[in-house]
């Protein structure tokens, strides 16, 4: 008898390699994972191509369309997540020094208002600093090249946030070194930070302690991303959520596996110096899971998120986690 068929949308990560290279898979189903070149990429063809029957979907675009009928459902799968005071970058010439100067300034945004990582650096300096986005001014746009905002999900925002969409032909990255842009909160590094360029700075340049504070005293992890599945396939297969959340797993602790068994190599298997150290510190910021999947785990972020992205106009409503994710898995 064959197996049914399971067509999954992923970026390569430590989380999902094992999904990749086979050493993991959903029992009782013939696997086929995919990938694209840019995550934007994979989000496109699950939104508007409806391409996958299982895929990664960032937070904020899957809250945007839940009110509209996406024919997809999260399930509590977080294959990407970051700490973000590390994502606000400055022009040096721009006098903003501390979260209290972005006040009165144009600050671009890759892509859309409130990518991911744009609502987590919102909601953070918002609950730490007292930011408010409404008095700064917001450009978006692409990254390193000139890119209209994504076409493939709506751009909500309160009526009182100045939003305008970049020059033609302009990119952020080089709007904020040469100071036509006072400041950038993006998800990837801009090219200018990575060549060096002695005019743009992070808002925040030590944001190794200052995340490890955030953590240690919120329990806060931020997640980006989440795996959603096709709803038809719930109704059709209602055990197939269960595979699929299992599959992850392992994929996720294997790739965890992998660092705790090459401290004992001091994790010569990668290029980076001094990773058997970083390891070895953040196991005492992090319980043995440091990458939990599942609600429960998960309740203080995903609560944070879901606030954020409604206090900064994003969603209609204040969603709860009920509300968002499969049920079948509401009590992992």
């Amino acid at each position: 008898m064959t197996s049914p068929a399971l067509t999954i949308g992923c970026f390569q990560y430590d989380t999902t390699r094992s999904l990749f290279d086979g050493s993991v898979s959903a029992d009782g189903v013939d696997v086929t994972m995919e990938t694209a070149a840019t995550l934007p990429d994979v989000f496109d063809r699950v939104i508007r191509g409806n391409e996958f029957d299982v895929a990664e979907l960032g937070l904020t675009f899957y809250l945007r369309l839940l009110e509209t009928g996406l024919p997809y459902v999260a399930v509590p799968i977080f294959p990407n997540r970051v700490f973000r005071h590390s994502c606000i970058f400055v022009n040096v010439h721009s006098g903003i020094s501390e979260p209290g100067d972005l006040a009165g300034r144009t600050i671009g945004e890759f892509g859309v208002y409130g990518q991911d990582s744009g609502v987590w650096a919102k909601g953070i300096l918002m609950d730490e600093y007292g930011f408010e986005p409404a008095r700064s001014r917001w450009v978006i746009g692409g990254l390193d090249r000139p890119a209209a905002p994504f076409d493939f999900i709506p751009h909500p925002h309160p009526r009182e946030v100045d939003v305008t969409v970049a020059p033609e032909g302009k990119a952020l990255g080089p709007m904020l070194e040469s100071g036509e842009i006072d400041a950038l909160f993006s998800a990837n590094v801009p090219q200018c930070v990575l060549d060096g360029s002695p005019n743009v700075a992070r808002l925040f340049p030590d944001f190794e302690p200052l995340e490890r504070d955030y953590h240690r005293r919120t329990g806060i992890f931020p997640i980006m991303h989440t795996i959603v599945v096709r709803r038809e396939l719930l109704r059709n297969r209602p055990d197939l959520v269960h595979g699929v959340y299992r599959a992850f797993s392992q994929a996720k602790d294997a790739g965890a596996e992998r660092y705790r068994q090459n401290r004992r190599l001091y994790e010569v298997q990668t290029m980076v110096p001094w990773m058997n150290a970083l390891v070895e510190r953040n196991g005492q910021d992090f319980p043995e899971d440091w990458w939990p999947y599942g609600i429960a785990a998960n309740r203080t972020t995903l609560d944070a998120y879901l606030r954020y992205h409604y206090e900064q106009g994003l969603s209609t409503r204040l969603w709860r986690i009920e509300d968002v994710f499969a049920p079948e898995l509401l009590d992992t």
